[in-house]
């Protein structure tokens, strides 16, 4: 029996690990039946709680269980995208028999505490809070309902009981991590807690860790101080004293201003990430050194093994042929969703991920006169798959989403799933040929969905930025957008100059590559599967995180 009231991981730390660990984050995709996890960050927790357990480091992850999920996302009669939320249970996860109490809105609130043990899905431990409790009433039971939730009262409450919630948890635990790891800012309330705890802001300032994932200002989460601490945000320290601990000005309450100032060490995640980040809050005093640690992915879980074995062996035929198989059996999936049945030997490519305005993933259609010759070109034929779940409140992305459906029954060739989520994203890599990713530089943090589709046999070709900055050799193991000068160039003219470079790029080397020279192709494909996993594998950056981030 796991004894929650003196907690330790149930396996022993590596010595070079031991430290104890809370790493703190709104969503985890850990695994398809665990649906707590919207997109990006959720992919990235997941994967370095992966790479934590596969090392034997002393670390827990720290998140809520969303009752509802992020959203399911449906179809309505028209084939448009419907949001939908529905009850999730999970047989598989432990009641800790640990409840407590905080305090929202002045009103005590019942935590239950929740346990994914590591042999489940093969991931460093996990709780989860939940409020969905009879002891609570139905408002305080929805603050765990649904991740994200757009109701700002909500949003604000989940944010205490991520922050507040979990560090009392830990304290119920008595686990005492000599680190405490926000990955984003959601959890940062947790500080005042910490503050009650140890006494001191230097004090707390000692044991806690930032990692910042929004490359620009306004991006970050800002919520009227007043409302905070009506809500109990600040554990009862007054706005006053708020803004002495803080720093804090004018009405707003910058949650990552926060987190770094309260922080010892902070990371952007990639490298060009790290440069922008020391550039936008370079303003602000009281901000530790902004390092970086690029983000990454898990070859267990997401690399096919087989095409790595042929790959090895230097066994060109099955290499082929086994890529061929997994994107016809990818495609089905397609088939079976949209009544598109695509050719596994017709180039394919795939734009999937969460659906932005900044990620632009219509910009391939904006030439449409060059978009329909492409599509209708029979010698060289290409298919395009499009996926991903836009946040159920943006209405311009949904909107995007809506009209590349409607181009999707125009022609054979052109397929909008739905359902974006762990197994729908592995088995897009695998359906991919090419995996297209068009954010508008340099807003993209860091980006993770091509490192996984490159260990699945996809190439990407990408506008530079995020991560593909340290990763790729343009011909050589990926395909690259020219850069364009986006310090002195308008948003029309730089996506004017990405949409011509891109037609470039696709039509001079991509399509031609593909179709007459097989060799090349496979040499391509070979190289960033190699490259992938020799830089951008989680377990570098789960090591990394100890090496820079957490030692004193």
């Amino acid at each position: 029996m796991t004894d929650f009231k003196n907690y330790n991981i149930p396996y022993e730390a590596s010595p070079e690990y031991s430290k104890k660990t809370a790493y703190f984050s709104m969503e985890f995709a850990i695994h398809q039946p665990l649906k707590i996890y919207s997109g990006g960050l959720g992919f990235l927790s997941g994967s370095h709680l992966r790479s934590a357990y596969e090392l034997k480091q002393n670390l827990i992850g720290i998140g809520i269980l969303w009752k509802n999920g992020y959203y399911d996302q449906n179809r309505n009669q028209d084939q448009t995208m419907k949001a939908e939320w529905y009850e999730k249970t999970y047989s598989f996860l432990q009641d800790t028999g640990i409840k407590y109490q905080i305090t929202i809105h002045s009103n005590p609130i019942w935590v239950k505490a929740y346990y994914l043990a590591p042999e489940t899905f093969e991931s460093a431990p996990l709780f989860l809070l939940s409020t969905d409790l009879p002891e609570n009433d139905y408002l305080s039971q929805t603050i765990t309902h649904r991740l994200y939730d757009s109701d700002t009262a909500a949003k604000i409450a989940q944010f205490i009981l991520l922050g507040i919630g979990g560090a009392k948890l830990l304290d119920e635990l008595n686990f005492n991590p000599e680190v405490y790891h926000l990955n984003e800012a959601h959890g940062v309330s947790s500080v005042f807690h910490l503050m009650r705890k140890f006494g001191s802001k230097e004090e707390v300032k000692k044991c806690l860790v930032f990692t910042t994932h929004t490359p620009e200002e306004a991006g970050n989460e800002k919520h009227d101080i007043n409302l905070c601490e009506q809500m109990g945000y600040f554990n009862g320290y007054t706005i006053e004293e708020v803004r002495e601990l803080t720093g804090m000005e004018g009405d707003l309450f910058n949650h990552s201003l926060a987190a770094f100032r309260f922080a010892r060490k902070a990371n952007g995640v990639s490298k060009l990430h790290g440069e922008v980040s020391r550039q936008m809050w370079k303003s602000y005093d009281n901000i530790p050194e902004i390092t970086s640690i690029t983000n990454s992915q898990n070859y267990t879980y997401w690399a096919d093994k087989q095409l790595y074995h042929f790959m090895n062996e230097e066994d060109a035929g099955n290499f082929d042929e086994r890529k061929r198989l997994l994107k016809k059996s990818a495609l089905e999936l397609v088939a079976d969703q949209t009544g598109q049945l695509f050719d596994p030997d017709i180039l394919t490519i795939v734009w999937a991920r969460r659906f932005a305005g900044y990620k632009r993933p219509d910009l391939i259609t904006r030439d449409f006169q060059r978009f329909e010759a492409m599509i209708k070109n029979s010698e060289k034929p290409i298919q395009i798959i499009w996926a991903g779940k836009p946040y159920p409140t943006d209405y311009g992305a949904i909107s995007t989403f809506n009209q590349l459906i409607h181009l999707s029954k125009k022609y054979p060739n052109i397929a909008v799933c739905i359902g974006y989520e762990l197994a729908q994203s592995k088995l897009l890599k695998q359906a991919a040929d090419v995996w297209l990713n068009t954010p508008r530089v340099p807003r993209e943090a860091s980006g993770t969905s091509g490192m996984t589709a490159a260990m699945n046999g996809a190439i990407n070709f990408s506008t530079y930025d995020g991560w593909i900055c340290e990763f790729a050799e343009h011909g050589k193991n990926s395909f690259i957008v020219p850069v364009a000068d986006y310090h002195n160039t308008g948003v029309s003219d730089q996506d004017a100059f990405d949409l011509e470079n891109l037609y470039q790029v696709l039509e001079n080397e991509i399509i031609p590559t593909f179709y007459e020279d097989k060799n090349a192709w496979r040499t391509t494909i070979q190289q960033g599967m190699k490259d992938v996993v020799e830089n951008f594998e989680s377990n570098r950056m789960a090591r990394e995180y100890y090496e820079i981030m957490y030692k004193a």
